[in-house]
């Protein structure tokens, strides 16, 4: 007799993947999305066998090493190259899991407007590779309203709303009415978290601050995850800068990769000039002038009308990119 055990789940989003099992508040492991593969391996055609099968590395191992290409196998949520992908899974459930995919359930998210060809080929790989019993693809956007349930912000229990659903890459936003993707009315948003990582990049640059060249966008990333935050009041937070600096500068402290001697940077004002980007899109990209604000509005402008007003009662703002599926409710005015 199959003995059936908690579920588990790899949520994959791009640029990281977060894995765990079903009941735990936070995910077991936290990966890169990508692949090692050895240089000469042609793995797109097929045409790597023997040993060249198990000669690849993935997440942090697998970044930046020698005598292999880095691949990665997911864009903006969508699976590119499904043979690397496969690979990927594998070394997931087996080495970061430890799990026997024969004995567990597998809920997997993916992004909105999703084609049902990639569906049928997640379907495929999870039962004919790895003959799992079951399998669930839940959209982000609906788990996040769901998990939103366990915060003291949230009253009421329901599966309609908004969510704004910012990964590596892109920003969607997304409504939902009980349960149920209103697809026709997503909108998409070119500013995601890699724009503030390299806007924080920026302001370090122009500050001249001591960072290495070459550990700039690692210090910047490094920033961007530690002190960001998003304000209230940009002249407010300005003034407290201004007046209290020594409160609210923050120091981080890296190792310079060459001379290996540790170097100090004071963050200040890009801490919430970062997130900022998003209110003032015009700051890292002239092309899109738009603030979140107004695409939230027109999305739930854009629903049935009878839907509209539960839409605008719970707005959830999901950094996936940082958290596991932690939604925030938001208050857009």
């Amino acid at each position: 007799m199959l003995i059936l055990t908690s579920s588990v789940i790899p949520h994959s989003l791009g640029r990281y993947t977060k894995l765990g099992y079903a009941g735990n508040t936070e995910p077991q492991f936290i990966v890169p999305s990508c692949i090692a593969i050895k240089e000469s391996a042609k793995v797109g055609s097929r045409t790597v066998k023997g040993v060249d099968d198990l000669d690849f590395f993935i997440g942090d191992e697998g970044i930046d090493k020698p005598n292999y290409a880095t691949k990665w196998p997911i864009r903006h949520g969508i699976v590119e190259d499904w043979d690397l992908m496969e690979r990927f899974m594998e070394q997931v459930i087996f080495k970061y899991l430890r799990a026997e995919p024969e004995d567990h359930y597998f809920l997997l998210t993916e992004p909105p407007l999703n084609t049902p060809e990639n569906r049928e080929y997640t379907a495929e790989i999870m039962f004919e590779s790895f003959n799992v019993p079951g399998l669930y693809i839940a959209v982000q956007a609906v788990l996040a309203l769901a998990a939103s349930w366990t915060s003291r912000q949230v009253g009421e229990r329901t599966l309609t709303g908004t969510v704004i659903d910012s990964g590596d890459g892109v920003t969607h936003v997304i409504p939902v009415a009980e349960g149920y993707v209103i697809g026709s009315c997503i909108k998409h948003i070119p500013i995601a978290g890699r724009d503030i990582t390299y806007f924080t990049q920026q302001l370090l640059r122009e500050r001249e601050v001591g960072i290495p060249p070459e550990q700039s966008l690692e210090t910047a990333k490094a920033v961007k995850e530690r002190f960001s935050y998003v304000c209230p009041d940009l002249v407010k937070e300005f003034n407290k800068y201004d007046t209290d600096g020594s409160k609210w500068i923050k120091q981080y402290t890296g190792i310079n990769n060459i001379s290996k001697k540790e170097f100090t940077v004071d963050v200040g004002y890009e801490r919430f000039l970062g997130p900022e980007i998003f209110f003032h899109p015009e700051f890292a990209n002239p092309d899109f002038t738009q603030p979140i604000s107004e695409v939230v509005d027109e999305v739930i402008q854009n629903c049935p009308i009878d839907v509209r007003r539960p839409l605008y009662k719970v707005i959830l703002s999901l950094e996936l990119h940082r958290s596991w599926l932690k939604p925030h409710p938001i208050n857009v005015q």
